[in-house]
This record gives C-alpha cells, structure tokens and sequence, in this order.
C-alpha cells in the first residue's frame, strides 16, 4: 500500500491508497516539521494516530512531503523517524514545494506556498529548482501566517492597530506580554503559535481597509522577494498553494495583475490533487524518483 502525506508545521494530512488506487484511509495528524521538532516529538505525533499506527507495518511506500524538509539535516533526520515507524516501507522525503508542484502543475511554472510558513520554487517541466534556500520563519517567510500574526502583535503592541479592531483582537487571544513570550521562546512550534493570530485577519466579515493594507504590503513583499528572482516570472503562469494564499485570492490577483504578471491557481489544501496524481503513477506502474 501507498501513504501520501503533506505536512506543515502546523498539521499533516495524510491518505492510504491500496495497489489498486483506491483511497482507504484519510487522517491528519500535528505538523511534523523536523525543523521545529525533536525526534521524540515527530515519532510520538504518528504513535498517537490511531489509523497510522494500526496500518503502518502494511505500508510499502511513503511519499512525505513537508515543511522544514528543504535542507539534508532535518530532511535526514524526519526520514529516520519514518522509517522506524513504517518498518517496511521505502520512504522517499522531500520539501513541500514538490507536494505543492505536483498539485497544480505538469508545465512551467513559478510555484508559492503562503501558509504556515512561505515558499517558492521555478517548475522547468522537469525538475524543481529554487536558488534560495529557505530559512524559515524568522528570517524569511514573508506573506505567511507567521509574517501576519507576527505583524498583528507588533501593531498591537505598538498600538499602531485601529482602536476598535484592536479591542476584538483583545477579546480574541490571550495577549498577555508573558504568556506570549513563553509560547515563543520556550514552547515547541512557534512559528505556529504565530500563524493562529493571523487567522483573526480572515474571520472578521470583511477585509478592512487595515487587514487590505497588512496583507498588500506583505504579498507584496513576497512577489518582490520570492517570485520576481525568477526571470521565468514574467513568461509562465504563477500558482499558489495554502491557506493564506485562498483567503487572500483577490488581493494576489490584483498585485499581480498590477505587475503584468500571470495567475495560475489557487489551492488551499494540496493533498486532493496528490492523490490523483499517485493514483496516476500507480495506474501506470511508474516508479517515482
């Protein structure tokens, strides 16, 4: 049997398909970014899923693709704890833009990942290539829910945030200045921790001027940053996959109709299209690398 997974730091979506391509089994479990997670932490997080845990030794091929995979150390290291988990299965690990590439496209194409965490990569037809290695979320990240929810808390905290929006934001997250600084500096996953504030951005009934404002500048920010070092920006079409990126459609459509750039999709969760995709390869009786 096959098992596909897409992981992010925050949570992981997983999908057992038989060797006739038939799904049987959708779970998800938390994140699994072995950029942010000890060892003990990665293993204990599929010990706790049941529906893992009881097909696990039935899996003979898992195709993982996550968050914080994009460099060999903590790529390295999540594909050991895999394979202690699936004793039997040949464990192929790579980053998450692979995941987000084979759920969008089969040409070339710039791909974006705006979610937890933010990425981007040139698609050649062939082979995925990304001349900047990504840093993660306090260097880089821009336009991710970690660069929204951090820029929630400084406004806040600044008091540069509107009087009455800043009022809701209040009665919405514990704002204590310690408890905020204990999830961030002493707790697991704060990259995470950061990304829940941003979703007060997406809850409210409307984008208000102040959330159109924060999410311009930070998309922006992105397609400056993460997309324009591409020459093949101005020539193939632009996908995006993840949650910021689906809330955020209209603003990303006028940013790039507004540098003559061109739209392709926009998917907030990837893992539907990887199925079809695997389903394909097993169809086929091909390999994959």
């Amino acid at each position: 049997m096959y098992l596909i997974a897409d992981g992010g730091s925050t949570k992981c979506d997983w999908v057992v398909i038989d060797n006739s391509g038939n799904v049987i089994i959708e779970t998800i479990t938390k994140g699994l970014n072995p950029s942010v997670f000890q060892e003990e932490t990665l293993l204990s997080r599929l010990n706790s899923n049941q529906a893992l845990f009881e097909i696990k030794d039935q899996i003979n091929h898992l195709s993982f693709f996550g968050a914080g995979c994009g460099t060999e150390t903590p790529k390295s290291k999540l594909k050991k704890v895999l394979e202690s988990f699936f004793i039997k299965a040949e464990v192929l690990v790579e980053e998450d833009t692979m995941a987000a590439v084979q759920a969008v496209t089969q040409t070339p194409a710039i791909v974006c990942i705006l979610g937890t965490g933010s990425n981007t990569c040139f698609y050649d037809g062939e082979k995925i290539v990304n001349p900047v290695a990504s840093l993660g979320y306090i260097i880089m990240d821009e336009a991710s829910g970690n660069f929204f929810g951090k820029k929630l808390l400084q406004d806040y905290f600044y008091r540069k945030m509107p009087q009455d929006i800043a009022i809701a934001f209040n009665a919405e997250f514990d704002l204590n200045p310690d408890k905020i600084k204990q999830h961030l500096y002493h707790q697991e996953n704060p990259n995470a921790y950061l990304a829940h504030f941003a979703s007060f951005i997406f809850t409210q009934k409307e984008i208000n001027p102040y959330f159109y404002r924060i999410l311009k500048e930070g998309i922006e920010e992105f397609i400056e940053r993460r997309v324009l070092l591409f020459e093949e920006s101005k020539k193939y079409p632009i996908h995006f996959v993840g949650s910021i990126a689906h809330f955020s459609k209209d603003i990303i459509e006028e940013i790039l109709n507004e540098k003559g750039l061109l739209l392709g999709k926009i998917l907030k969760r990837p893992i539907t299209n990887l199925i079809t995709y695997h389903q394909n390869i097993i169809a086929n009786g091909v390999k994959e690398n």
